[in-house]
């Protein structure tokens, strides 16, 4: 008997990791996940979904996008790559890649630069031609990560818990 052919490759499984991650998150009308991993040995070191952080009841504070600022869900939830980043709880990350199921935005360049990781790969970049993608992309060249949109053959994976 020769081994099965037909198993996902690597890119496939940390974005489909990636996605999974995102089913976790309670926000309405974004869900992100992230996936770091060892770009050597392909080791994932950390995941991370957008939701609010440990101990800020989602039941208390706001998921609107719209109204007033302290009314909306921006000051207070945490990015997909920044939580990924944080639950990773201090690893070295030099090095390593991260997949996201969207582009990230400015301020989580600026902590995917400051943590070491070196390449994005990315499922969507819907926010392209806003000024915070803008400002991420030119400091992400600046300081020499590498982003790449995720390509695939892929159109379904199912997960079968029968």
């Amino acid at each position: 008997m020769s081994k099965r052919n037909d198993y996902i490759g690597w890119d496939d499984y940390f974005m489909g990791l990636a996605l999974l991650s995102a089913k976790r998150s309670k926000d309405p009308s974004s869900q992100v996940g992230a996936c770091i991993v060892d770009s050597r040995t392909n080791r994932i070191l950390s995941v991370g979904y957008n939701g609010f952080p440990r101990y800020c009841s989602d039941d208390e504070y706001p998921w609107s996008r719209e109204g007033e600022s302290m009314d909306t869900k921006y000051f207070y939830v945490v990015h997909a790559e920044l939580n990924a980043i944080l639950n990773s709880r201090g690893a070295n990350l030099e090095g390593s890649r991260i997949y996201t199921t969207l582009f990230p935005c400015n301020e989580c360049a600026k902590a995917i630069i400051q943590s070491g990781i070196k390449e994005i790969v990315y499922l969507s970049d819907k926010y392209e031609d806003t000024d915070i993608v803008k400002a991420s992309k030119r400091m992400l060249t600046s300081a020499g990560v590498s982003f790449t949109k995720f390509e695939t053959d892929i159109d379904l994976l199912t997960l079968n818990f029968k």
